[in-house]
């Protein structure tokens, strides 16, 4: 889930989809006989595997607007103001 969240949401749509995960991992562990501290280790693991999941798929979008070498080098990136002039003429 987190996966599909990275690829077409942002994360605020984690806020919708971690509950959701916890409260179907619980009821699927209640119905299959486990006891409370393993199904407790087995939720947090799948949330911290669906958050995982969701940073590797939103670094894979917007990896090409991550760039330290346009500070760098002083070109303006891709989210530059159009309207700022400069200070010094």
């Amino acid at each position: 889930m987190g996966l599909a969240t990275g690829l077409f949401f942002r994360v605020w749509a984690m806020v919708l989809v971690s509950p959701a995960t916890a409260v179907l991992a619980a009821i699927v562990l209640q119905a299959s006989g486990f006891g409370f501290f393993a199904g407790v280790s087995v939720i947090v693991g799948c949330l911290v595997v669906g958050q995982i999941a969701y940073l590797l798929a939103a670094f894979c979008v917007h990896k090409g607007d991550i760039s330290v070498q346009d500070e760098v080098y002083g070109d303006p990136g891709e989210h530059r103001h159009q309207d700022v002039r400069d200070k010094h003429q």
